[in-house]
């Protein structure tokens, strides 16, 4: 990172969440920052739910530029947020804000990571059928900004536990107002699962399920669930081929794992506050190795 300094003009963006120490964002976005030589910081700040709504208003109070919001803030900042993207609205949750003149929009960057890492990877989906295994905020995501970039059909498939009902929400708000049809099914229906990811071109884990250190866990029993020409990802990325993503690899499916969406997400949220593109490449080389 080239050597910087801290001004009186400096803008600030920051990550606000808990816990937020782990965060690679920081470093993600300060060597964007320095690679464009842009007089910006970005910092992280761990703030309870308690608190939030005061970071909030202090933040807009000294104008900042943007933040990221992540676990326990998506919902809220969702509710606070004066305008919303397209893609927030169907999710219901904002991870990226950009100010301007104390006005507050809130967008979704996660789905819109993923699709790009769909893109770079080399697949094109519009008009195809995707299977979404999980119910959680990924998965939310993922079948929004799917349905939006022209995906036909998303099968969900998840435990029936405390996000199911959420989850339900979106796929209710992606029926009434896309084109795509999404529907939800049970993880415990194994007929059903090899169903639906028979009739996909694509596969997604968007659960935690297979992260390290579990990285045991798989929600697809076995390689009979799969073929060659399914493309097959994970949002996990440590490790860098869960036990799904050896699965794909030795049924001969085409396969990509959950960094490039972790990186596309924040070169979203930085291209939204600078207009000017993340270096990814270099951001990965010295970041994910």
């Amino acid at each position: 990172m080239k050597d910087r300094k801290i001004t009186g003009h400096t803008g600030l963006t920051c990550l606000l969440g808990s816990p937020v120490a782990h965060s690679v964002s920081p470093a993600m976005h300060n060597e964007a920052f320095a690679y464009h030589e842009l007089d910006y910081v970005y910092l992280a700040f761990d703030v309870s739910p308690e608190k939030f709504d005061q970071a909030v208003d202090g933040l807009t109070a000294v104008n900042a530029r943007g933040w990221n919001c992540t676990m326990p803030h998506k919902r809220r900042m969702y509710e606070r947020a004066d305008v919303l993207s397209e893609e927030a609205q169907l999710i219901g949750a904002v991870n990226t804000v950009v100010q301007n003149d104390g006005v507050l929009t809130g967008y979704n960057t996660d789905g819109r990571g993923y699709m790009r890492a769909v893109r770079a990877a080399g697949h094109e989906i519009a008009g195809e059928k995707m299977t979404v295994l999980g119910a959680g905020g990924a998965a939310s995501s993922i079948l929004a900004q799917a349905a939006l970039d022209g995906v036909s059909a998303i099968d969900l498939i998840a435990r029936r536990g405390k996000s199911w009902d959420a989850v339900q929400e979106v796929a209710d708000r992606v029926n009434r107002r896309t084109d795509c049809e999404v529907r939800m099914y049970e993880l415990r229906d194994e007929e059903q699962m090899k169903k639906s990811i028979r009739e996909s071109r694509i596969l997604v884990n968007a659960s935690s399920v297979g992260m390290s250190p579990r990285e045991e866990g798989c929600l697809v029993p076995d390689e009979r669930f799969l073929y060659p020409e399914l493309i097959v990802s994970d949002v996990i990325y440590h490790p860098g081929k869960t036990r799904l993503l050896q699965m794909a690899e030795r049924v001969g499916c085409p396969v990509f794992n959950g960094m490039y969406m972790l990186l596309y997400q924040g070169a979203y949220a930085f291209e939204l506050w600078t207009g000017r593109e993340m270096p990814v490449e270099l951001v990965r080389e010295k970041y994910f190795g």
